[in-house]
């Protein structure tokens, strides 16, 4: 992700000396729109999300779960397509900048940005599940929270994934443009049908990253301007995803909802994204481009521009956190009683939303002032060359490790020590640390 303009060292905007100059490389609409969809994130997860109480013991559930019929929302609220697109757009213009450098330095630099504070929080969940046990917490409680509070892994995964291949992403645009695009949705098509065949995800797991990629490649292609630029394509852009999405999951095999969602019925469009969520999001590529002009007015006002460069400054924290402050909210206010826990769906339960959004809320404002500085990845250096073999090493090492991390829900698949996962810990770490050593070495003075 690229990051608003900072002050020397990272260490935060400088909002009042930003000249003219200085800002006009940036185009604030994709700032704003990045911005946009992690609070629209958010928000949602923490309206859907509930801590219950249930013959006094504490657990989890989820409204999409309780109420089909607030499946139709999820349509407003699944925005990682236009977080991917925004994605593709900030990357593509990093790749064209004169100070990216090779290629191993800008993926060793990509990487570093989301692996620094995602670290973090694993160890802090892992720590938690290593200490909470023995000072005398229920097993089951301290699993479902830890569990809860990782959740996001899926998405780090995945967008590292996508950031990683983007020099070979910008390689197939160059080459193929939209028709790179197009070769995507088919392989996302192919395993669509195979999981129809079978019945079964696992021939579609692919599509993690064929279908987020396949948004992510809009994004360079919104940046060359090969997007319809008059309202009335985008309009066609965006009653063509809807009437799509409608057939899919109407008549079609798909399931409503385009958020998570264990009784589907039908496939199930996140886990792994399917055509019905492509066509979602077309619509909303439209409606992105659609919103342009108006946006742009918008976020040129001071006090909102102003606004978004400080949620984007800290917003992969703010996103990994998200989590960990429902969870911490939701045991202070059900588990000690400051809350009631009546059954989740009902007026009762939706009455009490409020205050549960604003103690959620404080308690990530407070999480991300005192975590939102290890969010700062290396500056493009030129000079900085790190070798390939090295860098990808460490990835190959990164990923495998937060893969199964996130399979597993933090418990891995090999030994562990007090709940620890050893083997993909270890992993983790050992990647992490070739990527940082992988860097230009200091110079000797």
């Amino acid at each position: 992700m690229n990051s608003p303009v900072l002050a020397p060292g990272g260490r935060g905007p400088r909002l009042g000396t930003m000249t003219p100059a200085a800002r006009a490389p940036r185009d604030r609409y994709v700032d704003l729109l990045r911005a946009t969809s992690i609070c629209m994130v958010v928000f949602g997860h923490w309206m859907v999300s509930a801590i219950t109480l249930t013959d006094s013991e504490l657990g989890y559930a989820n409204l999409l779960d309780v109420q089909p019929a607030t499946h139709p929302l999820t349509w407003v609220f699944q925005v990682m397509p236009v977080f991917f697109l925004v994605g593709g757009y900030a990357n593509a213009a990093s790749l064209a900048s004169p100070r990216r450098g090779t290629t191993a330095a800008w993926i060793r630099r990509r990487a570093l940005r989301l692996l620094r504070p995602s670290i973090l929080l694993i160890g802090t969940v892992l720590v938690a599940r290593l200490v909470a046990v023995p000072l005398g917490l229920d097993a089951d409680l301290v699993r479902t929270a830890t569990w809860a509070m990782v959740t996001p892994l899926w998405f780090l995964v995945v967008y590292l994934a996508v950031a990683l291949l983007a020099p070979l992403a910008e390689a197939a645009h160059r080459r193929w443009g939209l028709g790179a695009v197009v070769a995507l949705v088919v392989a996302v098509a192919i395993g669509d049908a195979a999981r129809l065949v079978t019945g079964d995800v696992a021939p579609a797991t692919g599509n993690y990253l064929f279908g987020w990629l396949a948004v992510h490649q809009l994004g360079f292609a919104w940046r060359d301007g090969l997007l319809p630029a008059t309202p009335a394509r985008q309009w066609a852009f965006v009653a063509a995803g809807l009437g799509t999405a409608l057939l899919l999951v109407g008549p079609g095999p798909y399931g409503v909802a385009m958020v998570g969602a264990a009784t589907p019925p039908g496939l199930t469009n996140t886990a792994p994204p399917t055509l019905a969520l492509l066509a979602l999001a077309t619509a909303q590529l439209g409606a992105v481009l659609l919103l342009r002009g108006p946006g742009t007015a918008w976020v040129s006002r001071p006090g909102v521009w102003t606004g978004v460069v400080r949620i984007n400054l800290r917003i992969l924290t703010v996103f990994l956190w998200h989590m960990a402050a429902l969870v911490i909210g939701g045991l202070v206010l059900v588990g000690w009683g400051l809350l009631p826990a009546p059954e989740t769906g009902t007026a009762a339960w939706f009455a009490l939303r409020l205050p549960w959004l604003a103690v959620n809320g404080l308690l990530l404002a407070g999480l991300v002032a005192l975590l939102g500085r290890f969010e700062t990845g290396p500056r493009a250096d030129p000079a900085d060359r790190p070798s390939p073999w090295a860098v990808g090493l460490g990835l190959v090492a990164v990923l495998a490790g937060l893969a199964a991390l996130g399979v597993t829900d933090t418990v891995g698949m090999g030994p562990q020590v007090g709940g620890v996962p050893v083997v993909e810990a270890s992993l983790v770490a050992v990647g992490l640390v070739i990527l940082e050593r992988a860097g230009r070495p200091a110079r000797v003075h």
